[in-house]
């Protein structure tokens, strides 16, 4: 599943980076790797952007961002 699919209140993990070039560039360097947790906190009412929490920040993404990351649940949560 992709982060973009994740609902508001939901820990995942990050598995994979789909993107190619800038954007995964961009994504990694900001700490979004394989093996982070991610806290979907908010979602605009257009689904544009994603306020996620990770590493004691928030990010707000892009939709074409957040549907770049594959996730899987955080199963201790």
């Amino acid at each position: 599943m992709t982060l973009k699919a994740v609902s508001p209140g939901s820990r995942v993990i990050v598995q994979k980076l789909t993107g190619k070039g800038d954007i995964k560039r961009r994504l990694m360097d900001m700490g979004i790797i394989p093996g982070t947790e991610i806290l979907v906190q908010k979602v605009a009412p257009l689904g544009d952007p994603v306020e996620i929490k990770f590493k004691g920040y928030n990010l707000s993404l892009r939709w074409n961002e957040a549907e770049t990351i594959l996730v899987k649940p955080n199963e201790k949560s």
